[in-house]
């Protein structure tokens, strides 16, 4: 849901703004210099310095990057369901499927075939490099070769973990991942009756992120290294910017066909973020453009000037009369506009229209 929006306003938008609310309208002409004498407002403010910022907030779910599913790659019987929420590194068991633990391993190449002495392939290599870091074979030597040195290093393994030694890795006994996961969703129950293709769990990696729906209007809000300021549920606030967009097939359903779906890396990374984060909204606050410490004025304080020269002025309060200054104007947030122009400083009384 989004709460607000401050929009940035210049030129003839913030003449309009100005007289929309009621401010004077001054006939003059005047240049940089200043006017003529008048009499003191009846309501005056001072020119204050102030940090002004575009934002944009709206809610957002905290949850993890890479959401992908695990399919099942040979039939069989869900014995032990996935935990959802759990992390699950190299060589533990996702699952277990015909009372058969189902073993992470890490890589880039997916588990296609069984391997066996005599194949050859990029997989292989990889259930080498995975079974010398969990320890096992000290005799392999790492390359895409099964021989009998990885055979026996496989079976080392498969007693570790009760299995019947045989020495070949079979269709559906790994997968393999780039890395530590999360378990995010079981999409198979125990005792469910999977085939190949068939999701048994949803994983992502272990890295933090809260996602954000945006509408289409605010597509300039969605492009990486967006800065990002997240209240979490607790209270927490944390920075971060903008990874990307996320497809509409991993937002879930109910997300309307005309929004952005954004994906936040928060800096950091996970610290301070629990579990009980994802189950409540978040804040996320969009910054799409800040100005520090410049000279502000109220919007209402805009004059706008009509005459030859046009543009806008304040009216400066000097004792009991004013003058009107030329100024130009900036950005525009909260109600305050930035000023600026060689009569104009900090702590400056100056006229508003009055209420």
């Amino acid at each position: 849901m989004r709460r607000r929006t401050a929009i940035l306003t210049t030129g003839a938008v913030v003449a309009a703004a100005a007289v929309g609310a009621g401010v004077l309208v001054y006939g003059g002409g005047e240049s940089g210099g200043g006017g003529s004498r008048g009499k003191k407002p009846p309501a005056t403010t001072t020119i204050t310095r102030a940090d002004l910022t575009l934002s944009t907030t709206v809610d957002g779910k905290v949850d993890f990057a890479q959401r992908r599913p695990v399919k099942s790659a040979v039939p069989g019987t869900v014995t032990v369901a996935a935990r959802e929420g759990a992390r699950v590194g190299r060589g533990q068991a996702l699952y277990e499927l015909n009372d058969k633990p189902v073993s992470l391993l890490y890589g880039p190449v997916p588990a296609f075939r069984e391997m066996k002495p005599g194949d050859r392939g990029s997989d292989v290599l990889q259930l080498e490099r995975n079974l010398v870091t969990l320890g096992l074979g000290a005799g392999i030597y790492v390359d895409p070769r099964y021989d009998e040195a990885t055979a026996a290093a496989v079976k080392e393994w498969q007693k570790s973990l009760n299995r019947t030694p045989t020495g070949r890795v079979g269709k559906g006994d790994v997968v393999f991942q780039p890395g530590e996961v999360t378990v995010v969703r079981a999409d198979a129950a125990l005792a469910d009756q999977v085939g190949p293709d068939t999701p048994v769990l949803t994983v992502a990696s272990t890295r933090p992120v809260v996602r954000a729906r945006l509408e289409q209007t605010d597509v300039s809000l969605t492009a990486p290294g967006t800065r990002v300021e997240v209240t979490l549920p607790g209270g927490t606030v944390r920075r971060g910017k903008v990874a990307g967009t996320v497809r509409p097939d991993q937002t879930g359903p109910g997300t309307p066909e005309n929004s952005i779906t954004v994906e936040i890396a928060l800096d950091g990374g996970a610290s301070g973020v629990s579990r009980e984060d994802a189950e409540k909204s978040a804040s996320v606050r969009f910054v799409s453009e800040s100005r520090e410490n410049v000279l502000t004025v109220p919007v209402e304080a805009i004059v706008a000037l009509r005459g030859t020269d046009g543009g806008y002025g304040l009216q400066l309060v000097e004792g009991g009369t004013s003058r009107m200054v030329r100024v130009e104007t900036g950005m525009t947030a909260d109600g305050r506009i930035e000023v600026s122009g060689p009569l104009v400083k900090e702590g400056l009384r100056i006229g508003v229209a009055a209420e």
